[in-house]
């Protein structure tokens, strides 16, 4: 359960049911970052930003000197603040079309290869 507090009141939010978190599901979509083919992409609008992990980010073949430096500090699902090893632009391809996109490189696992957020 969350608890935000607002001025003069507080509201309660519980926690959603399997019913209730379907929108967080993986996509299996045909995708592409610069070419290579990707699988278990998570696309959540209510992220702020795109994060890849940095497992993803090595399997493209990608070097700390692709990285561009950046002091951004992110905070995981748990409210565990860290900071950004950098961000990438790279081409994203899904079905027919192809944008550039940009991620934010993190030191965390996860069971997804991309969050793809809101630009």
């Amino acid at each position: 359960m969350a608890q935000l507090s607002l001025d003069p009141m507080q509201a309660m939010f519980d926690k959603p049911d399997d019913k209730g978190r379907k929108h967080m599901r993986l996509w299996f979509l045909n995708w592409y970052i610069n070419g290579k083919p990707m699988t278990k992409m998570l696309v959540d609008g209510g992220a702020a930003v795109n994060i890849m992990p940095y497992a993803t980010y090595r399997n493209l073949w990608l070097g700390e000197n692709d990285l561009i430096q950046t002091d951004m500090m992110l905070k995981d699902f748990k409210g565990v603040v860290s900071p950004a090893r950098g961000a990438i632009c790279v081409d994203l391809t899904i079905g027919s079309k192809t944008i550039p996109t940009t991620f934010f490189v993190i030191n965390r696992k996860s069971s997804y290869s991309t969050l793809l957020g809101r630009d």
